[in-house]
């Protein structure tokens, strides 16, 4: 749980989706983005019990697709930052610029499409686990669903937190810098994702 803690807490993808979902529209809509990532680390845990992430991380060419296709998706979500359609007001229409939808969507393949999590489950779970035992996947699930509570733990306050944040979001200056910022670093991201597995 330690080691889980201090890889949880280090910023990625989606500590920066989390927050640029809650800061633009709000509590629900920063939940709904904590749940799709949740929801994308049980993903994970499926895909590590039937041996497809082994397959995937086996594989070079799989590998660099499924990091690719998360570089181009997370730069997108990034580019999105600087189209009009982006920079709704806060609080203009009463309507949230993302919908809860969206932003679980774009969490959920966030998270799947991140190989680091492939990596996470498949170099990190393994020294936790004892293989003379016949319930490797309960201790497999039970690894996961302790990284689920920690994730949710640190995650959810940001989500809360951002509500609070959300409120210096009224100036539409403060709102631009904010929104460009977290687009930048998303797309920053997902260059340093490709140039990992490009050169």
């Amino acid at each position: 749980m330690l080691t889980a803690s201090v890889i949880v807490l280090t910023p990625g993808p989606d500590t920066l989706i989390i927050l640029r979902y809650a800061l633009s529209s709000g509590r629900n809509v920063g939940l709904a983005t904590v749940l799709g990532v949740q929801v994308g680390l049980v993903g994970h845990t499926l895909l590590a019990i039937f041996g497809i992430s082994v397959l995937i991380a086996s594989n070079p060419i799989m590998f660099k697709a499924v990091a690719l296709a998360g570089a181009a998706y997370i730069g997108w979500i990034g580019v999105q930052s600087f189209r009009p359609h982006g920079l709704l007001h806060v609080g203009a229409t009463g309507k949230p610029p993302v919908s809860m939808t969206k932003a679980f969507r774009d969490a959920v393949f966030c998270n799947l499409l991140n190989p680091k999590v492939i990596l996470l489950f498949l170099a990190l779970f393994p020294n936790f686990i004892d293989r003379s035992r016949d319930d490797v996947t309960v201790q497999l699930i039970a690894l996961s669903l302790g990284l689920i509570v920690i994730n949710i733990l640190w995650q959810a306050p940001l989500a809360f937190a951002a509500e609070v944040v959300r409120r210096w979001l009224k100036n539409d200056r403060t709102y631009k810098l904010i929104t460009h910022s977290t687009g930048i670093l998303l797309i920053a991201v997902a260059v340093l994702m490709i140039y990992d597995n490009l050169i």
